[in-house]
């Protein structure tokens, strides 16, 4: 019914109104993306709009989230679709999809890199030095082995942060500075003012890029990420599972 009352729309709309047919051709997800984009409070920008299988809901993908909505855009539901068959929580799947990053793109050149063993198993992990999940979290890597590590120092929890990865970037090795003052407190030699620092703000475009809005953020080889910490267990068992 719906789909008829539609289609009789586009038909009537250019006779009566005069307007361009071409209007009437935009499609269900392009339209729910043109009306919630002008009802949504926050202005924020609609990535992707496409039609799940379930219950005639579409969802609507903004920056990292995700939220859901009806064929008209009336309502907008935010929350977690279940599974109730298999309890598989279906949004956060597709949030993972969604945020996988291409590791082989990855900027390395901007990251401390640090070998462990064999280095086989490899990891990006964008901290902040005033993070204290950050901290803990290094305590996790520093004692994991056959691993090899890139670190974006990744400055957003305010200026003392930028300060600090500023003196942190331009030390003469930069992953053991940055390991000696996430584990051990002690900082590096303060920066001259010839250190190229151009890097570091690179790597805040970068993170602002793959909307990385909290640190510590692991990334893995298959392009999945786990925000924040994670003990040893939970890092060993991704890892395993990575092919």
């Amino acid at each position: 019914m719906i789909k008829t009352m539609l289609t009789l729309r586009c038909l009537l709309l250019p006779v009566v109104l005069g307007i361009s047919a071409l209007a009437c051709a935009q499609t269900p997800e392009a339209n729910i993306k043109k009306l919630l984009q002008h009802r949504l409070a926050d202005g924020a920008p609609i990535d992707s709009v496409i039609k799940t299988p379930y219950s005639g809901l579409y969802e609507v993908k903004i920056g990292s989230e995700i939220i859901y909505t009806d064929a008209q855009a009336k309502y907008v539901f935010i929350g977690r679709i279940l599974d109730t068959e298999t309890s598989k929580d279906i949004t956060q799947a597709r949030l993972d999809d969604l945020n996988k990053i291409k590791f082989s793109e990855l900027p390395l050149d901007l990251a401390a890199k640090t070998v462990k063993g064999d280095g086989k198993r490899v990891i990006a992990v964008f901290e902040d030095p005033n993070c204290g999940y950050c901290k803990r979290f290094r305590k996790v890597l520093n004692d994991t082995k056959d691993i090899t590590v890139y670190t974006f120092m990744y400055p957003v929890l305010g200026d003392d942060s930028k300060a600090k990865v500023k003196n942190l970037w331009c030390a003469p090795d930069r992953a053991k500075a940055w390991d000696d003052w996430m584990l051990n407190g002690k900082a590096p030699a303060v920066a001259t003012e010839s250190c190229n620092t151009a890097g570091i703000d690179k790597v805040i475009d970068l993170g602002r890029k793959l909307n990385v809005t909290g640190t510590p953020a692991i990334v893995f080889s298959d392009g999945s990420r786990i925000p924040g910490a994670i003990d040893a267990k939970t890092l060993e068992s991704k890892l395993a599972s990575i092919k």
